[in-house]
Order: structure tokens, then C-alpha cells, then sequence
């Protein structure tokens, strides 16, 4: 079904195997709807797709309550309707297409995997992703998603052009009688399975403490640790969500690399799409054409693998041994 891609689909199921969100963002036509239409049909899971509009309301999504009348007793109760975001699997389409008030349903359903509407908890099903997809900021029409919100999301996986001979490809494909078909793979019980799997997975002290290291070299408030260009290409850091998916991703890599531990070079190969959100450039930065992906770049070769510093506490050598 989708031509291609395969770094984009890879940091999808690492996502959904760590229990992250993912934020597909890129021009229209490169198959961003289609990618996760198609993943969800490779899983025994509930699809919903949601497509962001200017009047979209947040009960839209979440849901809403009616007045429901006993047609035996007579009386009327508050009933609640589910919304679409009750599925395993939630298509964002277009996301900053909707006006902020209406993105902001989707803080706490991301978040706490719940819905409160009239005072009442509604515990979303298990798994529950969020994929969500955006044009570029640059394009007409579209509201930027608040800070608050990116934050949740696991990956900012950018969707590149494809090259000479995929679009080669494409068109011959997709301009012919031929129909691919999707099998089913995985279930809701096996994702679970993988998804603990992933969190048991044993991570070296030097990879947390490059993590740490990596992601509070980002703060430009930091005292010790930050490299000298970075004051003059930041002006806000990533915070502690960003260590604990650096941390899950690397688990989830390694899981499906079939390897038994985390690496450093885990880490880096997701650094970009778990940060490239989460750090704001300087005005500077962005007159002089140096995007989040850059400074990525340059944090990269400026923090070290390990350090000397690099101690670990007793009790967490303990469980990592044993482990």
C-alpha cells in the first residue's frame, strides 16, 4: 500500500510500541491519512478517524451527554454518547486545521487515556493511540498546535518527498486496476504484549545519563552542561518527557532490532523526531535558516557518549544487575 517510507512507518510502530503518540507533519499528498489508515488495518484494533475542520467542536470528539427518557418510568436522565476518540486507534486528520479551543479536547484523552464530561471519568480503551497528521505551519488555514499539547506527542515525524523511482512506483501503481490488500498481523493483546516487553528492557547507565545530558543541554537556563551556541539558538528547552522517550524509543528500537538492551546509538537515531518539537529557536536562529533539526544536529557531536561523571546510584546498580 504505501511506497517507501520505511524510516516513517519504523518510527510509527516504535510510537505504538512505547505507548507514545505520533504527529505526522507534511505536504499535502504524500499519503500521511493513507500510512495510517493502512497501519491501522494491519492491527485487530478500533479505527476511528476524526477530520479536523474550523467548526469542529471538542464534544465532537470526546463526546456529549442527552436527555434520555425511561419510556417504562417516565423520567429523564443525562445519558452519555461516546465520542470518536473511544478507539484504539484515533486518526487526527489534519489537526491544525481546528482552532485551538477544539485541540485542547485531546489533552487529557493523550494524557490520562480518559474523557470527564459532567464531572464523570470515562476511561479510554486500552491501547490507545493518538496519530495525528498536519500540514506545515507555512500553509494557509491552519491554527499551530500550543506547546502543551506537542509535548504529548511521543514523535514530530517529518514526511519527506519520495524519491525518482518510489514515485516511479506510485504512479505506475496507483494509476492501474491493481488493488493491495492488508493483512491483519498483530492484536490488541499482542501490542500489550510488546508494550511490556519494551518497558522491560534493560537500559546501561550511560545511555540514561546521555539522555539527560542531551535534553538538558537544550535549557537555556542550565548552568552547567550547555554548549556555547546554544543561548544564541534557543530560547526554550525540551523537558522531562522528552529523557523518558528518549529512553522508551531506544528500548523499542532495540526490541525490534531483536537486540536485549538499549544503545547510545538507539538514542540518537530518535533524537530528532522526539525533540525536534519540543525546542523553540531563537529568532536569530530562524534568520539564518538553522531549523530545530540543526541545532539537533549539533548537540549530537557536542555531548559526548559518556562521561565522567557518569555514576549510577546503588540501588539502581542493584536492579540493573539484576535485570
Amino acid at each position: 500500500m504505501i511506497v517507501g517510507q520505511d524510516e516513517v512507518i519504523d518510527q510509527l510502530l516504535i510510537a505504538i510500541f512505547s505507548r507514545g503518540h505520533c504527529l505526522l507533519e507534511g505536504v499535502p499528498g504524500l499519503a500521511k491519512t493513507l500510512m495510517v489508515s493502512t497501519l491501522s488495518k494491519s492491527l485487530q484494533l478500533d479505527f476511528n478517524r476524526i477530520q479536523f475542520t474550523p467548526d469542529l467542536m471538542p464534544s465532537d470528539i470526546t463526546g456529549t451527554e442527552v436527555i434520555q427518557e425511561d419510556k417504562v418510568s417516565g423520567t429523564r436522565e443525562f445519558k452519555f454518547l461516546n465520542g470518536p476518540i473511544f478507539a484504539n486507534i484515533v486518526l487526527a486528520d489534519e489537526i491544525n486545521r481546528t482552532p485551538p479551543k477544539t485541540q485542547a479536547a485531546l489533552l487529557e484523552s493523550m494524557q490520562e487515556r480518559q474523557v470527564t464530561v459532567g464531572m464523570i471519568r470515562h476511561t479510554l480503551p486500552n491501547p490507545f493511540f493518538v496519530l495525528a497528521t498536519q500540514n506545515p505551519i507555512e500553509q494557509e488555514g491552519t491554527y499551530t498546535l500550543p506547546e502543551a499539547q506537542q509535548d504529548r506527542f511521543m514523535f514530530k515525524v517529518f514526511v519527506d518527498y519520495p524519491n525518482y523511482d518510489e514515485e516511479y512506483k506510485i504512479a505506475a501503481t496507483t494509476t492501474s486496476g491493481d488493488v493491495a490488500t492488508v493483512n491483519e498481523i498483530l492484536s490488541g493483546e499482542d501490542i500489550l504484549k510488546i508494550q511490556n516487553l519494551v518497558r522491560r528492557v534493560p537500559v546501561p547507565p550511560h545511555v540514561i545519563h546521555y539522555a539527560l545530558r542531551l535534553v538538558r543541554a537544550t535549557r537555556v537556563t542550565e548552568e552547567v552542561g550547555v554548549p556555547d551556541f546554544i543561548p544564541e539558538l534557543l530560547s526554550w528547552g525540551a523537558g522531562p518527557r522528552a529523557v523518558q522517550f528518549l529512553l522508551l524509543g531506544a528500548k523499542a528500537k532495540a526490541v525490534m532490532c531483536g537486540r536485549s538492551h538499549a544503545t547510545v546509538a538507539d538514542l540518537r537515531s530518535i533524537a530528532h523526531p522526539v525533540l525536534r518539537h519540543r525546542i523553540i529557536t531563537t529568532f536569530n536562529a530562524e534568520s539564518n535558516g538553522i531549523t530545530s533539526d540543526k541545532v539537533i544536529d549539533k548537540l549530537i557531536e557536542a555531548i559526548p557518549e559518556k562521561h565522567q561523571d557518569d555514576q549510577m546510584a546503588p540501588e539502581l546498580a542493584a536492579a540493573f544487575s539484576a535485570a
